[in-house]
């Protein structure tokens, strides 16, 4: 159980047992789909290793990115989906090779009344995902594309540990909901105030960045 110390930072020991006697280890590649919309969703995943990317489509097709999940984190609009027997109105992609723990829909509610620290999970869960809709509501409302476009690389930057960024315009552009035309106009200018280098389908963040 090599993420045995991640989970005894949060959970009894009692609830540490059952999570790996009742979760399944389920392994994504980049790019696979983790949850779709439409689709009944049976587990809630508790991210271990990798970072996953939660979109939403508006009434055009349209896809905009709204929040990741990395180690140790939950989708709580899976939780929701589950406890409620409802289809997704989400779509979950693995950004990289990630490794997470499916736990059954069976357990979710038995744990809220049996382990505190189960429902203080779930509750953080919510209210992190929460605040998160409001920073990108408020992103879109109020700040301008090119900074959306430097906090999204900030924020690829802050989940891989690494300054280089591993996205492709077209993947840029369906993130942030706007054209891969724009994205490219935008990347090339901070290229060109030394602020990143640009690669094929790579970009490295320079300290100018900052």
């Amino acid at each position: 159980m090599q993420n045995e110390p991640l989970f005894s930072a949060l959970f009894e020991p009692e609830l540490v047992k059952e999570i790996y006697q009742f979760g399944e280890i389920q392994h994504f590649k980049e790019g696979d789909l983790v949850m779709d919309y439409g689709k009944y969703i049976r587990m809630m995943p508790i991210i271990l290793n990798g970072t996953i990317k939660v979109l939403r489509m508006d009434e055009t097709g349209k896809e905009i990115l709204l929040y990741y999940l990395s180690s140790s984190e939950s989708c709580s609009m899976a939780y929701s989906c589950c406890m409620e027997a409802k289809k997704s109105e989400v779509k979950a992609i693995a950004e990289d090779e990630v490794e997470l723990i499916a736990i059954p829909h069976a357990k979710l509610e038995e744990w809220l009344c049996k382990y505190p620290s189960w429902k203080n999970y779930i509750m953080r869960s919510f209210n992190e995902r929460f605040l998160e809709l409001l920073r990108s509501i408020e992103s879109i409302a109020f700040h301008k594309l090119d900074e959306r476009l430097i906090a999204y690389l900030k924020e690829k930057q802050r989940l891989s540990g690494s300054s280089v960024v591993k996205a492709s315009h077209y993947q840029i552009a369906d993130d942030l909901a706007t054209s891969r035309v724009v994205v490219s106009r935008l990347l090339k200018q901070l290229e060109n105030d030394k602020k990143i280098i640009l690669y094929r389908n790579e970009i490295k963040l320079l300290p100018a960045l900052a």
